[in-house]
This record gives structure tokens, C-alpha cells and sequence, in this order.
């Protein structure tokens, strides 16, 4: 299963934030999205992440005074991407190494959509699943 035919499936919706947006606003949209990250972009070019755990480190760092400050300045910089010709079990692979839970999908440095820990597993599961029925299948038919 390949990146690009989980973002067929799911969809390249994107929720982005740019980087002077507050982090108190950026929160509201986190929470009314129902999203766990946003894609920070500035311009058309991404430059950061922010996650419910950049939020909670900025929190407990500056404490409410956090909400009021861009987004930029606690935003995960160090971007880690994904291609749409990249497996799952590929990114599944950097996403345990690297401890991330969100990967941007990027095309030609462009943004084409976003997988989560969540739909690669969900996929995987579902592959998986798919090879027992046929195992199953086979061994009915004898």
C-alpha cells in the first residue's frame, strides 16, 4: 500500500496555520477540526507543524502566556515529509523512529495532503486482514 492510495481514499484535505497565528487560536482550531496537528505554512511553503504536544510543551514552559505567542515560536522546524510513493510500512517504520505522530504528503516541495499514525495503521490493519481471508479462503478450498 503506497501513501498516495491512502490520500485517494481519505482525501488531501489540509488544515494549515500560518506561522504568526497565535497559539491560542491555533488551539481553537485544533480542538473545532478535531485534528491533532496543523501543517504551518508560510506562504505555500511549509515551514513547521504544530501539535497537540508542541502545544502541551509550550504550556507547561510559559504557562497561559504561551497562548498569546506566535505559533512559530513553538512549532515542531524540523519537518519530517512523506512522497506519495513512499509504503506504509515504510512510514510506519519513521514514524516509531522518529516519534512523530503526523506527516506531511509533499509533491515537488508542494503540499498535496497529510497521513496520520492512525490511517497508516488503519490501512495496515485492513491489508492484513485481507491476507487472512485469502488464507482462509485457501485452505477452505483444500
Amino acid at each position: 500500500m503506497l501513501v498516495s492510495q491512502i490520500l485517494k481514499a481519505k482525501g488531501d484535505l489540509v488544515f494549515t496555520v500560518s506561522p504568526q497565528e497565535t497559539v491560542g487560536a491555533a488551539c481553537a482550531l485544533l480542538y473545532s477540526r478535531k485534528v491533532g496537528a496543523m501543517v504551518v505554512l508560510d506562504g505555500e511553503r511549509v515551514v513547521g507543524i504544530l501539535s497537540e504536544r508542541d502545544v502541551v510543551r509550550a504550556m507547561a514552559k510559559e504557562d497561559t502566556a504561551a497562548l498569546a505567542k506566535p505559533v512559530s515560536a513553538f512549532m515542531t522546524q524540523d519537518v519530517i515529509f512523506a512522497e506519495p510513493a513512499e509504503s506504509v510500512d515504510s512510514l510506519l517504520s519513521r514514524m516509531t523512529d522518529r516519534r512523530v505522530r503526523h506527516l506531511p504528503v509533499c509533491e515537488h516541495e508542494r503540499l498535496i495532503g497529510i497521513v496520520s499514525i492512525g490511517d497508516l495503521v488503519k490501512w495496515k490493519i485492513s491489508e492484513v486482514e485481507a491476507e487472512a481471508d485469502n488464507l482462509k479462503a485457501y485452505i477452505a478450498t483444500g
